[in-house]
């Protein structure tokens, strides 16, 4: 055999695990986007639970009204509704069948660190267990999708992240300079100016205090737990173009987006959060449709380290919390649903009496979705997640 015939050999063979057992590479045209909401959005005012009291008492100030109200929530179902910023986005993807949510989602992680858990979950080891850093999940997805060929993966982000560490090289691309904002000091003093007197002078001073508020957070907590994450606004205008090179040449991306750390001036149906979700949702829905017939094969989960406190804070804001909402997007997925495990919201149900529980743990729910999208044997699904029992979601 010469050597062009033996290298030929090599790139074909099977991958072979740290043991030495043999993982076979699935022969799959599907593409997987991980989004990363870094700081632990308020999964409780993206999916509403509409028929609870309990909510509404929970939150009086920064609660979405029930669907048929001013500026309500969009119904899904008799129980759960979305917010009204996804209204023109993600809310024609769910009942187009391209969008579902899974609630009551997360990692037993119990520190409520945004970084002790984002590890976690980026990781994707057992909690408790001992931790190597050098192999994150992605990047064991990664092994079992390569053949030998050059990597399948791309991180969209600054430097190459936790989730992407390990023995496959991925490349990344940074974003984060993007997306910033769009009103200036000076401009926000000349819009202020122009109010001076009218009936409207007092909501505008309001609404740029809150703006400042949130700014200042920024500054401390909330820029450590963004990781140095793109923003909504970046994400959103850059969406296109992580479509057109995932359509292209890569099979698995990562990007993080940061700004969900809402302890002060969340906001409701409008405010800071609602404008988050909004550039969220109109960066996915561009994802969506620049990435033409591939969307079909293609399945985007978005994902956060945790969920907020179940009450609002004294600053109309939420604290770090527990159970979130892991959003499942595609367009061959089995959408149209809020999917997993549930309970009735109600205080007897909070976990700690503060947070929402989680009941669907999130390396279960990742496993029964990547088994699924990529054809993953038994063997190869526990190279990603080791002794892992697949949740069966209907998702894919």
């Amino acid at each position: 055999m010469n050597r062009r015939d033996l290298l030929k050999a090599l790139a074909a063979a099977p991958l072979l695990t740290h043991a030495g057992s043999l993982l076979a590479a699935p022969a799959t045209d599907a593409k997987l986007l991980f989004v990363f909401l870094r700081g632990g959005y308020d999964a409780n005012n993206l999916l509403v639970p509409i028929g609870s009291d309990f909510y509404y008492a929970s939150r009086p100030n920064i609660a979405i009204a029930k669907p048929g109200a001013d500026n309500g929530a969009l119904a899904l179902n008799s129980d759960w509704a979305l917010h009204p910023a996804l209204r023109d986005s993600i809310y024609p993807m769910f009942n187009g069948g391209e969008a579902a949510f899974v609630p009551f989602a997360g990692t037993t992680d119990l520190t409520r660190s945004h970084f002790e858990t984002q590890d976690s979950i980026e990781l994707g080891q057992e909690i408790g267990g001992r931790r190597d850093f050098r192999s994150g999940f992605l990047n064991r997805l990664v092994q079992t999708l390569n053949s030998g060929k050059a990597s399948p993966a791309i991180a969209f982000t600054d430097q190459l992240p936790l989730i992407f560490q390990g023995g496959v090289q991925v490349p990344n691309m940074g974003l984060r300079a993007l997306g910033k904002s769009g009103i200036d000091a000076r401009q926000s003093q000349v819009i202020a100016a122009m109010y001076k007197g009218t009936p409207l002078q007092q909501q505008v001073a309001a609404g740029f205090v809150v703006r400042d508020d949130v700014a200042r957070e920024l500054t401390g907590e909330m820029q450590a737990a963004n990781r140095n994450a793109i923003s909504t606004k970046g994400f959103e205008l850059e969406a296109q173009r992580i479509a057109r090179l995932m359509q292209d040449k890569y099979n698995i991306g990562f990007v993080d987006v940061g700004g969900w750390d809402t302890h002060v001036g969340q906001g409701g149906a409008s405010g800071y959060l609602a404008g988050r979700f909004d550039e969220l949702g109109r960066g996915l829905a561009a994802f969506s449709q620049e990435m033409g017939g591939a969307w079909r094969h293609t399945v985007v989960v978005v994902v956060s380290e945790f969920g907020r406190t179940f009450r609002e804070n004294g600053n109309r804001g939420t604290d770090h919390g527990h159970g979130s909402v892991f959003w499942v997007l595609g367009g061959g997925i089995k959408g149209k649903q809020v999917a997993g495990e549930q309970v009735a919201i109600s205080q007897a149900n909070l976990f700690q009496n503060r947070d929402m529980p989680v009941l669907n743990e999130y390396r279960a729910v990742l496993g029964g979705l990547l088994r699924r999208t990529f054809g993953l044997t038994p063997a190869q699904l526990d190279h990603v997640f080791a002794g892992v029992k697949p949740a069966e979601l209907g998702l894919v």
